[in-house]
């Protein structure tokens, strides 16, 4: 990576600024662990939604600008080829998604030499009411976890911590569906307002989703990136897990809100 790109660094926390195509290019190849990818989705076309009560634009900006499916496969399909450079042949990538562009995803995945392991759905225990009442509220979000695919026949053997995740899920095998309601304090909610006390993003995720995900897919010590790194909430949970990060975000305002978050602890 080229030292002019770093916005901020401290230890083993890495943020940097300007174009994830760009940047993708200079990290050097086979380096990383994991990839926690949350790319746009495409869907800031005018809709509504709902927020405390009151009916407000779904639009996020001109990043997420609606696409025709034809440019979201090759939109996705570039910033995978990039990710898979760079990615070791036993590392993994995640991608969350919703409905709007995950389908893309899982085509442009296996366009660019990956095997899908799991397609992960989490359920939100609060989501915003659906306005048009003519289809069901959407409650939910997918993440597809992927490996590479090295030749036809072999696939990167990739690590998974089984043991812990049976050991979370009460001693029983981790299904692929991820619903808490029996255990509220496990319950995998929207943001909560303590996560987004230095500032807000529109698409941030829970803590305690990234807990899991890095939990399930790295060991300590291992490096992760995030080539969207929007208010680093997988740099946050990889620096409290004791693993290694690299976050790309063109957007300083984000940029500073992370600095913020992994300062203020």
């Amino acid at each position: 990576m080229k030292k002019t790109d770093i916005y901020f660094q401290d230890d083993n926390f890495i943020l940097l600024k300007g174009d994830c195509f760009k940047i993708l290019e200079t990290i050097e190849i086979k380096t990383i662990d994991m990839i926690f990818a949350d790319p746009p989705y495409f869907l800031s076309s005018g809709g509504i939604s709902c927020h405390s009560g009151k009916q407000v634009s779904v639009d996020k900006g001109e990043w997420d600008l609606s696409l025709t499916i034809e440019e979201k496969i090759e939109f996705h399909r570039r910033w995978i080829f990039l990710c898979r450079k760079v990615l070791k042949d036993d590392g993994t990538i995640m991608i969350s998604s919703t409905l709007h562009s995950v389908y893309a995803i899982g085509v442009a995945l296996e366009m660019e030499g990956f095997s899908i392991i799991n397609n992960i759905i989490w359920q939100k225990t609060n989501p915003a009411p659906n306005l048009s009442c003519r289809s069901f509220a959407h409650s939910t979000e997918t993440i597809i976890w992927a490996r590479k695919q090295l030749t036809t026949k072999k696939k990167g053997n990739h690590y998974f911590n089984y043991e812990e995740m049976k050991q979370e899920n009460g001693g029983k095998q981790m299904k692929d569906v991820w619903i808490f309601e029996e255990n509220p304090i496990l319950a995998l909610s929207t943001t909560t307002r303590k996560e987004k006390k230095y500032g807000n993003h529109p698409t941030q995720k829970p803590i305690r989703l990234l807990e899991r995900l890095i939990k399930a897919s790295t060991k300590e010590n291992d490096l992760i990136l995030d080539p969207f790194n929007g208010s680093g909430t997988t740099g946050i949970v990889a620096h409290s897990m004791n693993r290694k990060y690299i976050g790309i975000e063109i957007n300083e305002t984000y940029l500073e809100l992370t600095k913020k978050r992994y300062l203020g602890g």
